[in-house]
């Protein structure tokens, strides 16, 4: 058997027209979004997914068509958080059709394509070993079937949920050349602060990315008997570490027990518990991106 390193040309897959003409359909598709934005984190476990939803459903309460892309080829969450988990897939005439969550918002995720709730996606090869080499092109390769070969119709705003980590923000860009700009989540604890610096750096300073701003996640956690609100973490270092790296700080959205509920529940958060400090201040975040966008 021949390895990669044997073939001279690729092999009579044609490999160059077939991207190519993807990536005309990727353009041709995001030519009816107006505006798309990545939600990044450096870390893990910082409530990303779950604002991105939210963000999501505060922008279509305010009567924006709104899209989320999942981007975590391996630890798909969008779909389950949205209630879309399950959804049988239909084709359309020039493409798949998405699921449509609660107040409209369309939603395409790997999570959509897995049998079982325990299914880990693995791509095709001889062993497991073979597929790592060409995992990374594998997934570069989905992201781009799902933003071009998904019916997202006319979107206001089109919400690429990152995974943790900087690696895939540089792929992000040439899918999709015209992001408006990143969102980066932190949580106020100095470690996730000292991991997302390098992202605010990977898209400020190195992709020249507009970062429309840093969110505090779970910065507090408000009483659920008295109001009162408690510092989870020493307070002011988020606010520091945005004026460090000269990008806005966007607030802080205090922890909420009902918020990881709701995610669990595929219910959206700032729907169903709208008078709340914590969807108060993702609704207050989406003002703030309709601004920016405007």
């Amino acid at each position: 058997m021949k390895t990669y390193y044997d073939i001279p040309t690729d092999g009579g897959s044609n490999i160059v027209a077939q991207v190519t003409e993807q990536a005309g359909r990727v353009q041709a598709r995001m030519a009816s979004v107006r505006h798309v934005i990545a939600v990044m984190s450096g870390k893990g476990g910082v409530g990303k997914s779950a604002l991105t939803v939210n963000l999501a459903a505060a922008l279509a309460l305010g009567e924006q068509a709104v899209g989320i892309l999942d981007a975590d080829i391996n630890g798909p969450s969008i779909a389950k958080m949205t209630g879309v988990r399950g959804h049988t897939l239909h084709p359309g005439a020039t493409g798949m059709q998405p699921p449509v969550s609660a107040l409209g918002i369309k939603v395409m995720s790997i999570d959509l394509f897995l049998p079982q709730d325990d299914t880990p996606v693995q791509w095709d090869a001889p062993t497991q070993k073979d597929a790592y080499t060409w995992r990374g092109m594998m997934e570069m390769a989905a992201l781009r079937e799902f933003l071009g070969d998904t019916e997202w119709g006319t979107l206001d705003v089109l919400l690429i949920d990152l995974p943790p980590g900087t690696d895939k923000l540089p792929n992000l860009i040439d899918l999709a050349p015209q992001l408006a700009g990143t969102i980066i989540v932190t949580i106020p604890s100095g470690v996730s602060q000292f991991v997302v610096a390098k992202s605010i750096t990977m898209a400020k300073k190195i992709l020249k990315t507009p970062v429309i701003g840093l969110v505090e996640n779970m910065a507090a956690y408000v009483c659920a008997h008295c109001g009162q609100e408690e510092a989870l973490f020493p307070r002011g270092h988020v606010e520091a570490l945005a004026e460090a790296h000269d990008v806005p700080f966007l607030g802080r959205i205090p922890f909420d027990p009902r918020l990881a509920l709701a995610s669990d529940e595929g219910a959206l958060f700032v729907e169903h518990y709208p008078e709340t400090p914590a969807a108060l201040a993702i609704q207050h975040l989406a003002e703030q991106v309709r601004a920016f966008l405007d």
